[in-house]
């Protein structure tokens, strides 16, 4: 039986307002097989009126407006160790610019996790992804977002009368299509298959076999509860390779809840088992990730 690691745990004032990031800012068992399953931007420029102005501006104006000026703000190194970037930038929702080492600026991106963004880009083209500079917005809309990004775009091709290169139509090293999310394992092909082996033996083998596996309600593309949400998200945001399961798939996970809880002697989910031993829940995971102690547990 798997054993607790007890690791230790801008106008009115509905508009959201936009904070820039600093870094000086306080932060094979051969015979098992366990089954998968299977715009541009369109700009619209306001029309200009001679009216004194009693419409509010659009609430996407005012974030571009309390933004930064790309030229304004601050540029921080990318860490050469790819286990800190996670620490040095914020994993809030923003706008971010990419440089070289020659200082040249070579992509202009927004995203929901900065730090996760950042941290692809340093994995993919460590040689492009020598600095960058961060403006999060607050409570952000989609409208908002490009608004921002717009800006900074905007700024850098009137002064250098160029698009950065990551951001050339049909560049596929920065803006390329999202990779496709792991599939979530099945520990049988559907409840009609009678199973030859007990579904603990089942559980023991898969979270032996491989090094990270997350017992989740729902997948890890559509959590359905906020704690297992939580998990996928930081494990997503370390970079981990990891094994999802669903819990509440009853058709191909049959009896998997109770058995678990009887397997880990933990009641609740989700649960996350690393090198085949139970870490703990949803809180156990935050406060380890809180403190920065994942990377060195996912080392092991």
């Amino acid at each position: 039986m798997a054993t607790v690691n007890h690791l230790s745990s801008i106008h009115t004032s509905t508009t959201p307002s936009l904070r820039l990031f600093s870094p000086h800012s306080s932060r094979n068992n051969p015979n098992l097989s366990f089954y998968t399953q299977p715009k541009p931007f369109c700009f619209t420029f306001p029309s200009i009126s001679l009216n004194p102005a009693t419409k509010p501006r659009p609430r996407a104006s005012l974030i571009a407006l309390a933004l930064k000026t790309l030229s304004d703000t601050e540029i921080v190194a990318v860490p050469e160790d790819s286990d800190q970037v996670t620490g040095k930038f914020p994993s809030d929702t923003g706008v971010y610019a990419v440089y070289d080492g020659n200082g040249d600026l070579q992509f202009v991106g927004l995203s929901r996790n900065i730090a996760a963004s950042v941290l692809a880009h340093r994995k993919s083209v460590p040689e492009l992804c020598h600095s960058v500079k961060v403006g999060v917005v607050d409570e952000p809309d989609r409208e908002s977002l490009t608004q921002a990004w717009k800006s900074w775009m905007e700024e850098h091709i009137k002064t250098t009368g160029k698009v950065p290169p990551g951001n050339e139509s049909g560049n596929a090293t920065w803006a390329r299509q999202a990779p496709k999310k792991k599939a979530d394992l099945r520990l049988t092909p559907g409840r009609h298959v009678q199973l030859t082996v007990p579904l603990e033996d089942l559980i023991d083998r898969l979270v032996k076999e491989n090094k990270v596996v997350a017992f989740i309600k729902g997948s890890r593309s559509a959590p359905l509860c906020g704690f297992s949400q939580r998990v996928v998200g930081i494990l997503e945001n370390q970079g981990v390779d990891y094994e999802s399961v669903d819990v509440l798939d009853d058709e191909h996970n049959p009896g998997l809840r109770e058995t678990l809880k009887s397997y880990s002697n933990w009641p609740t989910f989700p649960q996350i088992f690393v090198n085949g031993e139970l870490i703990g829940g949803c809180d156990i995971l935050s406060s380890m990730y809180e403190k920065g102690d994942l990377s060195d547990l996912f080392k092991k």
